[in-house]
């Protein structure tokens, strides 16, 4: 009898999974509440291939007559289909989990709160200048799905899993594992902080001897969330220097970026040889340096691609100098722990545009990276108030509210920046109530920078 695979979203990973179902014999119904034309594309594009697709609501009972369901990543557990009744009996699991199933190539997972995307694309480069068949997949952008549905699959593929991917997996099994850090988000979805952790923490569930993990071990959530797990652990350091047995890297006194592992200890580039922004940054070449080096045995060829690595679009990305002032777009930072990692690496004055969809956490730890770099916040969005409330009233010197499209921010900002100042986007929340992800956001951001780079005058239009 064949299976059906039902599939609930039909964005990019939800997608890919029903079309990888489909590749493998099995039948698929998909389904997805929202009815734009990206959307109402993929169903199309399933339909065509041989499988059944709704879109604008859920038909829980058809849902309900499938044995298996695949949960995509942008679905909170508690929607109202899978609290129906009738839907209880099904196994549901995560889009990562149903790729891993079909998936032939080894596997460095890598998690955390922030600097999942840098270190996975990092790792993946590494990998690549090594000369590996690669791919990075996963949050990143290209769902493990469609790697797992390829002809020819890669040596490794390196995945950014977030912790919605992890919370619906069963057997997933990374070769390598990475933890980069853990701090409060997602609080508008997971009941509590435990709850966020609890599902990184499924990472090690099928841990062994034979397993890997590259952890921050200048962070004791790190450092706690493996538990007992099994496997050999590679410990990275940005800020502090390691115990004397320690196997893992460091920065060194001298500025140097150390690995060492079993009988040996080598230097692999100086910090200020890297191409990105912020000391934040060490730590991520650090963590993506033990995760190549975890694949392969292998540290002595690190060192070009370390040097070599270019930033991500959108994350401390410098866009432009416009009449010296410094505009960098980390559209990424979508919590208050991301944010203020991206003030620390500002070494000038600098304006700094927060707003979007508020995410349940303070903005007042922001306040701590504020001295000697943040000259004027520019708060936006639907999180403004919140944002003015917390900061006006706890000392800062100016925090001005600016309603109206992103385009109006960057205007303000472009008015108040003098030659020698840098304006950060870092928002500190969510992109929903203006655009459709942080992507988004920060091309738009970068789009009216250039142009206001090409033509100045842009900078004061109305």
């Amino acid at each position: 009898m064949i299976e059906l695979v039902g599939v609930l979203g039909l964005a990019r990973s939800g997608k890919a999974a029903a079309k990888l179902a489909l590749a493998s014999g099995s039948a698929v119904f998909a389904s997805d509440t929202g009815d734009d034309e990206g959307l109402s594309v993929a169903a199309s594009q399933i339909r065509q291939a041989g499988g059944e697709a709704e879109t604008g609501g859920h038909s829980a009972d058809r849902l309900a007559e499938c044995d298996l369901l695949v949960v995509s990543p942008g679905i909170p557990p508690d929607v109202p289909v899978l609290r129906d009744e009738s839907l209880r009996h099904v196994p549901r699991i995560s889009e990562l989990e149903f790729a891993f199933r079909h998936l032939s190539a080894s596997v460095i997972a890598v998690t955390g709160t922030n600097g999942k995307t840098t270190v996975t694309a990092w790792a993946a480069y590494l990998l690549e200048e090594m000369g590996l068949d690669v791919a990075a997949a996963g949050n990143i952008g290209l769902a493990l799905s469609e790697v797992a549905a390829w002809e020819r699959q890669p040596e490794w593929v390196v995945v950014e899993a977030s912790s919605y991917q992890l919370g619906g997996t069963a057997s997933f099994d990374p070769r390598v594992g990475v933890v980069t850090n853990l701090a409060p988000d997602h609080l508008d979805r997971y009941p509590d902080l435990a709850s966020y952790y609890g599902d990184k923490a499924r990472l090690f569930q099928n841990a062994s001897p034979a397993s890997v993990w590259v952890l921050n071990g200048e962070d004791p959530a790190v450092m706690e969330l493996p538990g007992d797990a099994p496997g050999r652990r590679l410990l990275f350091r940005a800020e502090t220097q390691p115990d004397p047995d320690e196997e893992g890297a460091w920065v060194g006194a001298s500025g140097e970026l150390v690995l060492r592992v079993g009988q040996t200890e080598l230097a692999l580039a100086r910090a200020d040889q890297l191409g990105l922004l912020g000391s934040h940054n060490r730590g991520n070449a650090l963590a993506a340096a033990l995760a190549a080096y975890a694949a392969t045995g292998h540290a002595e060829t690190l060192g070009p691609g370390l040097r070599s690595f270019a930033p991500l679009p959108h994350r401390l990305e410098p866009v432009a100098t416009v009449g010296g002032v410094l505009w960098v777009n980390d559209s990424k930072a979508t919590n208050v722990t991301s944010a203020r990692v991206s003030i620390e690496a500002m070494d000038r004055p600098t304006i700094l545009l927060l707003g979007g969809r508020h995410k349940g956490e303070s903005y007042k730890p922001l306040l701590q990276a504020f001295p000697g770099r943040v000259k004027v916040v520019l708060a936006y969005g639907e999180a403004a108030d919140r944002i003015t409330a917390e900061l006006t009233t706890t000392g800062v010197d100016r925090v001005e509210r600016v309603d109206g499209p992103l385009s109006a921010v960057v205007q303000r900002a472009a008015r108040l920046a003098d030659p020698g100042d840098a304006v950060l986007l870092a928002p500190a929340c969510a992109s929903f109530d203006m655009f459709s992800d942080y992507e988004e956001r920060g091309t738009e951001y970068a789009r009216l920078v250039r142009a206001m780079a090409s033509d100045p005058s842009e900078a004061t239009d109305g």
